[in-house]
């Protein structure tokens, strides 16, 4: 079987931020680590480029909205791209076989009597594409009416709409997101997100609007040209359009439904985890084993505006501080789930101690002493060569694979992250403790020793980092003679060969400078 992830669909109606870079990191680390594992992984990216926002927002720039739609998409592609992301598809929701996606999915509900035709009246924000009850939205100060979960403003629609039978799923729903896997892991995460879905569901489910006849930009409904389809009927509806659907039979859509995981954001987990769901429910189709909906970045804990002037293009971020760096940080700084904030401080915090210090050092420090004490060549080291305390480190990165798996299983990233860095700090305490540069001159055998004790447990740990830092471990693993067919997870059970040649040893994390005294704050444009 496949394991099929999704990343959410990006709404291209501007450019992309620094939060649409944290998904995609985030995503792409769970694939890579997924991938060596020996699994076969497919992960599906794109944009969302339909409703009456895109439309509105073409009609601002004197454009089409297929033209704002090929603009923006390109640049949301190149982002994944600049970010190093190993996605295996990036769908656009105008692409051909999403509209027969999207159609067959209409039909199938409709088959099972949960499309009727009615008339719609309520608040509706174009900007969220999402219809708010009454008591969802407020009037302020300035006479007009918000939704209160997102701040965005509402108007007041009446028209013509296909409503789904919503109501119908509620105890179905309920269910489902009580349920757990052999595991013991909900289909929704983290729990604090699912237990806000559940109240919400308890509170009372509404049949839900799911076609506009106000605009036309959008997949036309089977059978009545008149009506478009309500913009998140046809957004998720991509994840089964990657699968192969309506294909059922093929054996792609079998190697890949259900995905395996959704990552969406927790401002869309209720489209994902109650609409989607109950969508599926009705065409009788398997629900995804797992969804999950990751936080919001915050720019110094100030919640990121154009007005305020904070917000930060990720290109500037990479630019100045490093790819892999800003995938480490990303990953270790924010539990991942939860809100989180950035600045240049913090990244360069990170950058020269936990990078350049706790780990680019201890591989200079090592991979140095073996040059110049023993001609650059991995020593030979037997079993009965090993002390109490080689045998202590080296038994922390037993079972460390099973450990941060199954971190990753639950999205736990900065926890996978972390556990990595809680043994290269046992590392470098062990290095300082056994001294070996006073032991080439009382016991060089003992100094091979540590050596290659500490050059081992730096080969498992940056197999086990691939996915956060793929460059840079890479060049960790060269320069300790690793073989690229050789840094599988697979290949954690086997040790680094004796007499292997090591290449002269270059630093991998390099202190961070600011480009200007004393301009450290600003670094990338991140003030």
């Amino acid at each position: 079987m496949t394991f099929y992830m999704t990343t959410a669909i990006a709404y291209p109606n501007g450019a992309p931020h620094i939060g649409h870079a944290y998904e995609y990191i985030a995503s792409d680390t769970i694939a890579r680590f997924k991938r060596l594992t020996g699994e076969d992984v497919f992960m599906l990216t794109g944009t969302d480029e339909h409703g009456l926002k895109m439309q509105q927002s073409a009609q601002k720039a004197g454009i089409t909205p297929r033209e704002l739609a090929d603009k923006n998409a390109a640049g949301f592609r190149a982002l994944h791209d600049a970010l190093g992301s190993s996605y295996d598809r990036f769908i656009r929701t105008t692409d051909p076989d999403h509209y027969t996606a999207s159609q067959e999915l209409w039909k199938k509900m409709d088959e099972a009597g949960d499309i009727y035709l009615d008339t719609y009246a309520g608040w509706y924000s174009v900007r969220d594409e999402a219809y708010y009850a009454e008591d969802e939205t407020e009037v302020r100060e300035d006479g007009e009416r918000y939704a209160i979960a997102t701040g965005t403003p509402v108007e007041w629609t009446e028209e013509e709409s296909y409503f789904f039978k919503l109501s119908a799923y509620e105890d179905r729903l309920l269910e489902w997101l009580d349920s757990v896997d052999d595991t013991g892991r909900h289909p929704v995460g983290p729990d604090v997100r699912r237990n806000e879905v559940v109240s919400f569901i308890k509170g009372g489910l509404k049949d839900l609007s799911i076609s506009r006849t106000t605009f036309d930009w959008g997949v036309p409904v089977p059978g009545n040209d008149k009506h478009v389809m309500y913009v998140w009927v046809d957004a998720l509806t991509n994840y089964l359009t990657g699968a192969g659907y309506p294909n059922v039979d093929s054996e792609e859509f079998q190697q890949r439904w259900p995905a395996e995981l959704h990552v969406v954001g927790k401002d869309i987990l209720r489209f994902h985890a109650v609409y989607w769901p109950a969508f599926l429910m009705s065409a009788g189709l398997e629900l995804p084993k797992r969804v999950h909906a990751h936080g919001f970045l915050f720019n110094k804990g100030e919640k990121m505006s154009k007005s305020v002037g904070n917000v930060v293009d990720p290109y500037d971020l990479v630019d100045a501080f490093g790819l892999d760096t800003l995938r480490y940080f990303l990953l270790r700084e924010i539990s991942y789930g939860q809100d989180g904030s950035y600045s240049a401080e913090s990244i360069i915090g990170r950058k020269n101690a936990d990078l350049a210090n706790e780990y680019g050092n201890l591989v200079q420090r090592s991979t140095s002493m073996v040059a110049k004490n023993l001609s650059g060549v991995v020593p030979e080291v037997a079993e009965a060569d090993l002390t109490d305390a080689d045998r202590a480190l080296l038994e922390r990165t037993d079972g460390l694979l099973e450990r941060v798996t199954a971190f990753v299983d639950v999205q736990e990233l900065h926890r996978y992250v972390e556990a990595l860095w809680r043994v290269l700090e046992e590392t470098n305490r062990y290095f300082s403790a056994q001294e070996p540069w006073k032991l080439k001159k009382t016991d060089p055998d003992r100094m091979g020793v540590v050596l290659y004790v500490t050059l081992e447990v730096l080969r498992r740990v940056s197999i086990l980092a691939q996915p956060v830092m793929p460059e840079s471990t890479g060049k960790v693993l060269t320069q300790l003679g690793v073989a690229e067919d050789a840094r599988t997870f697979n290949d954690l059970g086997q040790w680094l060969p004796a007499g292997t040649e090591l290449p002269a040893p270059a630093p991998v994390f390099p202190r961070y400078e600011a480009p200007n005294e004393g301009d450290a704050g600003t670094a990338g444009g991140a003030k």
